[in-house]
């Protein structure tokens, strides 16, 4: 069924030839974007009645990417699953032919991660934050399927890759909430490093 899936997408991408160049950007750099995300994360987290939860939450969504593509890459050399245009004759490959393994993706892993952590976040925090958990969650599936269409995963390598990143960010927010939420009040405390966890410095 993999296999099928990515067929079916990589036909399609074969005929949407318009689209090629835009596919192969996101696919490859499309994954900076939840930098941004995660920072106008932060910004906004600032301004919640729970600041100090939202700030943490953020401050761990930044980290968590770094731990959730840790975490996965002796999954990716356990599985050890050859890139799909090694298997799929005549696949239509649309950017770098990667020499690593394909599943799970590192690209998913990222997006999955970061995008939890603005959902938990947004938990915590303003209207405005949900809006970029929102965006990060379409930008997410996007790219995961950006990832497909260029010819250099199958699908369940990007569904495993989010599930992963989402996975660790959560997991790891609950194991670690304590110490971020400990270290944003410590951080709001200090008068010259209190606006970086609450933007209203009077209240």
């Amino acid at each position: 069924m993999d296999t099928s899936l990515y067929r079916q997408i990589n036909t399609f991408a074969i005929h949407t030839a318009w689209a090629h160049s835009f596919m192969a950007f996101a696919a490859v750099y499309g994954v900076g974007v939840f930098a941004l995300l995660v920072l106008a994360g932060w910004w906004y987290a600032r301004f919640s009645s729970d600041a100090i939860h939202s700030v943490a939450a953020t401050g761990w969504a930044a980290l968590a990417v770094f731990v959730a593509f840790g975490v996965n890459q002796p999954i990716v050399n356990a599985v050890a699953r050859p890139r799909p245009f090694l298997k799929v004759p005549g696949a239509e490959v649309l950017v770098a032919r990667s020499t690593d393994y394909s599943f799970p993706s590192d690209h998913a892993v990222v997006a999955g991660a970061a995008t939890m952590g603005l959902w938990i976040a947004a938990a915590y925090g303003p209207r405005a934050l949900r809006w970029l958990a929102g965006l990060s969650t379409f930008l997410a599936l996007f790219i995961a399927f950006a990832r497909v269409y260029v010819g250099v995963h199958y699908p369940g390598d990007v569904a495993a890759g989010l599930l992963i990143g989402a996975a660790v960010t959560t997991v790891g927010w609950f194991l670690l909430r304590r110490i971020g939420v400990a270290i944003a009040r410590a951080v709001s405390q200090r008068d010259a490093l209190r606006p970086l966890v609450v933007a209203n410095t009077r209240s």
